[in-house]
């Protein structure tokens, strides 16, 4: 049997601090929202949208979203969607649609003046050297 594709590739702005938990059996779940912003054109007027997704993120990658970023932040996210539902405290079945994030990229810059931002680590230089040189580009 094939298998169905589900994939999300996310950049936007964290609407808020993330929230970091632990469930019972001691796992670390990270949940945060994330604004992301389009831009189209209607009759000659360039207007803006803006759609707000709902990302949890478990485990190590769920701690270090809560550790180096804040409300405001830009991040790129690499996932899957995932629905579930469950029953509220008046008896109503409620579902939501979540972004189970399975990588992600920090894109505010250190420095750049957002509250936190110097926090954000930068990636270690390659242990080897890079063994192609302009003149490898076939272009």
């Amino acid at each position: 049997m094939a298998s169905d594709i589900n994939r999300v590739v996310l950049i936007g702005r964290l609407v808020k601090d993330p929230d970091l938990r632990y469930t019972q059996g001691g796992s670390s779940v990270a949940s945060f929202s994330v604004a992301n912003n389009r831009s189209y054109v209607s009759s000659g007027e360039k207007k803006e949208i803006v759609s707000y997704f709902n990302c949890v993120a478990w485990g190590k990658l769920g701690e270090l979203i809560v550790q180096y970023t804040k409300k405001g932040h830009r991040i790129g996210i690499e996932g899957r969607l995932q629905q579930r539902s469950w029953e509220d405290q008046n008896g109503n079945k409620r579902s939501t649609v979540e972004v189970i994030v399975e990588n992600f990229q920090f894109l505010t810059p250190k420095g750049s003046g957002q509250e936190g931002g110097d926090d954000i680590p930068t990636p270690a230089p390659d242990s080897e050297p890079n063994p192609f040189s302009d003149e490898d580009i076939p272009f």
